[in-house]
């Protein structure tokens, strides 16, 4: 269901901050559910739902790659186009510490430092996406051609089944 009242998180101050048409939705978050449990609570695909992944470098050098709700990530395809020997999630702890966000709330809009920022090729054919508003149980529908023109995200195609 849309919300009424408009949430004050970094991630809706962005998005208003660069006028981009958004609706905002709730839904009961639960802990490990991920995007199947989102697109379950909200009637729509999981490829839609786009998950925020914080992920690193075998140096440490956090960056963010956007992806499909109901697809995998071969990080050995992502370290090779990096150029980088191998990247990992980071860890609950560092992805708040670099985005600001809790794990399961973390959107790529407002986050509290500048990150890379890469995004499955496939997302921006689609209609419209739901990604993250910066909080646990609550998700934006916004189109992938404006995710792309705010964000610029390179992209990759990493994604598998």
């Amino acid at each position: 269901m849309a919300s009424k009242k408009i949430p004050g998180t970094s991630a809706v101050r962005e998005l208003e901050a660069h006028r981009i048409p958004y609706a905002l939705f709730s839904y009961r978050y639960e802990e490990k559910g991920g995007t199947r449990v989102a697109a379950h609570s909200l009637g729509v695909d999981e490829h839609r739902v786009i998950k925020t992944l914080v992920m690193e470098t075998e140096e440490g050098d956090p960056f963010l790659l956007l992806m499909h709700g109901d697809r995998h990530v071969s990080t050995k395809a992502l370290a090779r186009l990096l150029g980088a020997k191998r990247v990992v999630p980071s860890s609950p702890d560092r992805a708040h510490k670099v985005t600001g966000y809790l794990v399961g709330g973390v959107s790529p809009f407002g986050t509290r430092k500048a990150l890379r920022l890469y995004m499955e090729a496939s997302i921006i054919a689609l209609p419209e996406v739901y990604i993250n508003a910066g909080r646990r149980g609550l998700m934006a529908r916004i189109s992938p051609q404006d995710l792309d023109r705010i964000l610029k995200p390179v992209h990759v195609k990493v994604a598998t089944s």
